[in-house]
């Protein structure tokens, strides 16, 4: 991968819909160009998908909280198929420390998010903060060297 590539990455995390020829124009290359260098990056998985970042209170999901989950290594097959039949479930990472999950979800109430809660805790504990507000929000990964 080379600055271009770099350069590429980056306008297309500040914006995936941007058309070929205005990246060829900020790159200095061809839009033939362009194209290939982005099909080798899907290729190579660099390039993972394109998404809508979408504002989940706009549609009604005022309640994003954090959950931590402390999941025995035996449950992790049977946990991971019940969390991705929830789509309330933004994000589910394994991670170390006290806890062995760390879930991003969004409900409309507080009612919703404690009957979640309800069904995970026959997986384990958890220990789970809401959020207030968000400062820093979803965004791309730095590309420069």
């Amino acid at each position: 991968m080379d600055d271009i590539d770099r350069k590429i990455l980056k306008l297309l995390q500040e914006n995936a819909r941007m058309s070929l020829k205005t990246i060829a124009e900020s790159t200095f290359l061809s839009s033939p160009a362009v194209s290939a260098r982005i099909e080798k990056l899907e290729k190579d998985g660099v390039i993972s998908g394109y998404h809508a970042l979408v504002d989940p209170v706009k549609l009604g999901y005022h309640i994003i909280a954090f959950i931590n989950l402390n999941v025995l290594p035996e449950d992790k097959p049977r946990f991971y198929t019940y969390v991705e039949s929830i789509p309330h479930v933004m994000e589910c990472n394994f991670v170390t420390g006290e806890y062995s999950m760390l879930m991003k979800v969004a409900f409309q109430s507080t009612m919703e998010l404690d009957l979640f809660i309800g069904q995970l805790q026959k997986f384990g504990k958890t220990n789970t903060q809401i959020v207030f507000s968000t400062h820093v929000g979803p965004r791309g990964i730095d590309v420069e060297d």
